[in-house]
């Protein structure tokens, strides 16, 4: 199957280098201490986080740094495959994961010792790229929350498909078998906090996707600050700052 097109076009009009639209919402759930609704073209994820607050369950207190937890989950509605998947699959449980370490990267834990932070992400429409768009709401949903980061968090995919470095791949794209990468990243501080890669690739051609990656990375962080500011001057405007 062509997935570039010889004008340089891939199926959904988008050029190699080319992000889907991206969008993101501050606040969606008014009972938790932050939450956001981040969307990468067709892909639309929900993002709520609760705490810092009194640990649970006491036997999981720390008393140098917070307990971070993550609960990550698919809306049965979100791919129009009817098949239901039960809770706590292998999959969601790796991907729970992958969230988790990638935030405890950027939280400042050691500040809320003995504390607890939940995060809960649920998909809610699914078309590719799912993992990144959940990293974002989470990290927009950490700083709804005021939670003290080293930095923001953002994440991206590149592939490499019919000889192409294609940036933010979509379903279609991401189920074709090639090869791809998703990327995490601390923007300012310039550190990658996660790196996930499918199957084997030349490092050349490596060094072309991570940095297609990377870019992806950069433009989101770009993206979440104007979210964040906006949101800050909406707040003072109402307190009449």
């Amino acid at each position: 199957m062509e997935f570039v097109s010889p004008e340089g076009l891939r199926l959904d009009g988008r050029r190699p280098m080319e992000m889907r639209q991206i969008r993101a919402e501050i606040g969606a759930v008014s009972k938790a201490d932050g939450s956001a609704i981040f969307e990468m073209g067709n892909t639309k994820v929900i993002a709520a986080v609760y705490g810092p607050r009194e640990v649970q369950n006491r036997s999981q207190q720390i008393s140098s740094h917070a307990l971070v937890r993550c609960e990550y989950s698919m809306a049965n509605f979100s791919t129009g495959d009817r098949m239901r998947k039960p809770k706590g699959d292998r999959r969601s449980t790796e991907i729970s994961l992958v969230i988790r370490q990638t935030m405890e990267a950027c939280i400042l834990t050691h500040l809320l010792p003995r504390s607890q932070i939940d995060i809960y992400v649920q998909v809610l429409q699914a078309d590719g790229g799912t993992r990144s768009a959940c990293i974002n709401a989470a990290t927009l949903a950490l700083a709804d929350a005021g939670i003290p980061m080293r930095d923001f968090v953002t994440s991206c995919s590149a592939g490499y498909l019919n000889s192409t470095p294609l940036l933010d791949l979509n379903y279609v794209e991401d189920s074709a078998g090639g090869p791809d990468v998703t990327l995490g990243i601390l923007p300012k501080l310039d550190k990658v906090t996660l790196f996930q890669m499918d199957s084997k690739l030349p490092i050349d051609i490596l060094e072309n996707v991570m940095q297609l990656a990377i870019e992806g990375c950069k433009a989101i962080a770009s993206y979440i600050r104007e979210i964040l500011l906006e949101n800050t001057n909406q707040l003072e405007y109402r307190r009449g700052v």
